[in-house]
């Protein structure tokens, strides 16, 4: 490769990098690629497991004598052992950067798009909130079970959002075609490479596929974590003023306690009202997301944002893959 193509090629997996796409570059993908399909995957997931299960029986029947904070440590153990063997060497770290950057980059744009879903997301948790079968069940769970019903709802989410999303991306690409990859190409390392190199998108190769479903997960799950995190705080605020205890004991019928105290002794939420809200704000999150999924007006707004950056991400790589090919 010339000395100018090879100083364009290294600019663009560059760009790459800064806009969450690490698998559009070859080596990056054949790694990630080797180690999925091999059975070292196999042994990492054992010793992540291994290590949780290590955790939590040491910290549950040794430290604190307590199984329910021994089952808690070893569920955190795992996930944060899985979150950063998946951010180092799978990468999803530099997508879950893009994502968190672009949504609070862009919160202007977002407020239009919640709002269309706000207020009747509001009329139907704000109902639930004040339902006295919500209280017994929700304020009633034990943490763990609480704990389980939120990751349910955040699994039913994403499942939701893997079946829409790769609809959206073999749209974009069959819309780069042509002309429209060097206008796709304008104000990115490729812009000039566009002009003089034969750039035919080819069909993307699974795992650069996968890249551009994952960096709309990501995206689309951060919006979702802000909205939920939203709500949590305005069921806290509004159970606060609007619910006393005497009315929380007759919904539930136990006694009001506060919240353990390696949570915050001091903060002054109860725990059947910060239990509700955990609850409520997690299926609200759930129901934002099949609203976004559904609603044809919606999806038209949210991809109309991003899909500018998915056809850039296509133009470049078509680029960036015919100057390797015309070397």
């Amino acid at each position: 490769m010339a000395a100018p193509d090879a100083a364009t090629a290294l600019a663009i997996e560059g760009w790459f990098d800064d806009h969450g796409l690490p698998y559009f570059t070859g080596d990056r993908a054949d790694t990630v690629e080797g180690w999925l399909s091999s059975k070292r995957i196999v042994a990492v997931i054992a010793l992540i497991v291994a290590a949780s299960v290590a955790a939590g029986v040491v910290v549950g029947a040794v430290v604190a004598d307590r199984g329910s904070l021994g089952t808690a440590v070893g569920v955190l153990v795992f996930l944060v052992l899985l979150g950063l063997f998946a951010g180092r060497l799978l990468r999803m770290g530099t997508m879950l950067r893009w994502a968190v950057r672009r949504t609070f980059g862009s919160l202007g744009l977002m407020f239009p798009l919640l709002t269309r879903a706000l207020p009747l997301l509001l009329l139907a948790v704000t109902f639930l909130f004040i339902n006295a079968e919500v209280w017994q069940v929700a304020a009633l769970m034990s943490r763990q079970v609480l704990w389980i019903a939120v990751a349910f709802f955040a699994v039913i989410a994403t499942v939701f959002l893997l079946v829409r999303l790769p609809e959206e991306v073999r749209e974009v690409e069959r819309d780069v075609v042509g002309d429209r990859v060097a206008e796709c190409c304008a104000g990115t390392p490729a812009e000039e490479a566009a002009q003089r190199v034969t750039a035919v998108p080819p069909d993307l190769p699974r795992f650069a596929r996968a890249n551009l479903v994952l960096v709309l997960l990501f995206n689309q799950a951060v919006q979702v974590l802000l909205l939920s995190l939203g709500l949590f705080v305005f069921f806290v605020v509004f159970g606060s003023l609007t619910i006393p205890d005497s009315t929380v004991s007759a919904w539930t019928g136990e006694p009001v306690t506060d919240l353990p105290s390696w949570l915050g002794g001091h903060v002054p939420v109860t725990n059947e009202l910060w239990q509700v809200s955990v609850f409520l704000s997690a299926f609200a999150g759930l129901y934002f997301t099949v609203y976004a999924v559904t609603d044809e007006t919606y999806r038209s707004q949210f991809f109309a944002g991003v899909s500018t950056e998915l056809e850039q991400a296509v133009a470049v790589n078509a680029v960036y893959v015919s100057l390797a090919r015309e070397t």
